[in-house]
């Protein structure tokens, strides 16, 4: 009989213990240890050790830097621009990439859709461990998928899986999710802390050794944040989010990690009868403005990855009805809108103490970078003066605690961005400002948030 070992384990860091204790030490959360058994010993040693030998490939070996080889990986296309974009150009093999969102954001469709055209060129299989076999096929045959390729599998042991994969050797694999998995030397419920890290252990380590392309799918928690160890997002190459409401037609699928590619890079699908389309110009579907200019409405330029992208962001100011008047952010940091109108009140000469505040990012994006700043108040300032700003302005640029307006990365490519769409005028940092004036555009420069704010009253 294998002897049990208990440990105690941070879910936010990883962090190991030998008991119990309310706070992690490592990452200073609260109630974030949980107890984790497993099976210590030769016998895990030899369970562990025996699986996928077959595949272990030449002994490891010293090299020097100079010596080792720079051929760039080949990369295997999805058939999905958005999805290559995101992944950094395609698969690459023995990667494994983990995909998150809630439920009902088209984690499993996705998945599905991209498995069964790849299956048309490589060998392919698919493990559910959630939905039954029917359900999956019924979902395939309703999107119109091509089937006949695709091998499937209904399984959650660990063990199982590996063993069928030595046997049928795909160069895809997808296990939907991860969190159903389960190991057999560990003797907790499946889903738990050490479940998880061990199922995705052993599955990275086939995924390395076979060169086989992993895909995880994994749950989120109500905060959106990947449910499990955090030690999870280690293991893996890659790591995507599909976010999106229920009650919204578009998706969008962001890169929070890639070893192979560029992080933050943003890919926009549609959810439609067949699926999920992607989005080729998402700029176009987040600028279905009205035909009415309409004060607090404004067009700003981020950069999502390596491209930009053009969100109208809405601002409303109305006099408090309470004595505490309310900061409401939708798809922006809530704690930079109070800093942000702080800094209004100080150098731009507004006072909106007692003005209930509320801000939109229009279609459902999150802007986590600085560039939407300037754009924020220059929508705030337009409500709060009941005046409209012109339709073919666009606004950018990070605005500082001293009220100076500084630059933002690849200015010059926001601006070419904005004249393909049309905007014939521009509000940007002084230091974004092209060298050559632009045939199609009027770019203002401005370097304190007093020239800002002059430039719309000049509009």
């Amino acid at each position: 009989m294998a002897k049990t070992k208990t440990a105690y384990v941070c879910t936010e860091c990883g962090a190991d213990y030998s008991k119990w204790q309310g706070q992690c030490t490592a990452c200073q959360s609260w109630n974030t240890i949980s107890e984790v058994r497993g099976v210590s010993g030769s016998a895990s040693k030899g369970a562990r050790g025996a699986r996928f030998e077959g595949y272990a490939g030449t002994l490891s070996a010293v090299q020097s830097l100079s010596e080792i080889s720079l051929q760039e990986q080949a990369r295997i296309s999805t058939g999905v621009q958005e999805f290559d974009r995101v992944l950094g150009g395609g698969l690459v093999e023995g990667s494994a990439v983990l995909m998150g969102g809630h439920p009902g954001a088209g984690k499993s469709t996705l998945l599905l859709q991209t498995v069964c055209h790849l299956a048309s060129n490589v060998p392919a299989l698919y493990v559910t461990g959630e939905e039954s076999l029917q359900q999956v096929a019924m979902r395939a045959r309703r999107l119109g998928l091509p089937t006949d390729a695709l091998n499937m599998l209904s399984e959650t042991s660990v063990e199982r899986i590996i063993q069928i994969a030595e046997t049928e050797q795909p160069r895809v694999l997808v296990i939907d999710s991860i969190q159903v998995m389960h190991v057999a030397d560990i003797e907790s419920a499946p889903g738990s802390v050490s479940q998880v890290r061990e199922a995705a252990a052993f599955l990275t380590r086939f995924a390395k050794q076979t060169g086989t392309i992993l895909f995880l799918v994994g749950h989120v928690t109500k905060d959106g944040s990947l449910a499990g160890p955090k030690v999870l997002e280690h293991m893996i190459d890659c790591s995507v989010l599909l976010e999106g409401s229920s009650d919204s037609r578009y998706r969008t699928l962001r890169g929070i990690k890639n070893r192979f590619g560029a992080v933050n890079e943003l890919g926009v699908f549609a959810m439609v009868e067949q699926g999920l389309k992607e989005v080729k110009n998402p700029s176009a579907i987040f600028l279905n403005r009205g035909e009415d200019e309409a004060p607090g409405s404004v067009v700003m330029v981020i950069w999502e990855g390596t491209r930009p992208m053009l969100v109208e962001i809405q601002a409303l100011v109305d006099m408090a009805q309470g004595s505490y008047p309310r900061r409401v952010a939708v798809g922006l940091d809530q704690n930079r809108l109070a800093m942000l109108l702080a800094v209004l009140h100080r150098h731009g000469g507004l006072h909106i103490a007692d003005q209930d505040v509320f801000v939109n990012v229009v279609g459902g994006v999150k802007v986590s970078e600085t560039s939407a700043d300037l754009a924020l108040l220059a929508a705030i300032v337009s409500s709060f003066r009941d005046r409209a700003l012109p339709q073919d302005l666009v606004i950018f640029g990070e605005v500082g605690l001293s009220g100076e307006i500084r630059p933002v990365p690849n200015g010059q490519e926001r601006i070419h961005e904005a004249a393909k769409h049309g905007f014939r005028r521009a509000i940007v940092p002084k230091a974004n400002a092209p060298r050559k004036p632009l045939e199609n555009m009027k770019v203002v420069p401005v370097n304190k948030l007093s020239d800002a704010l002059a430039a719309l009253d000049d509009l």
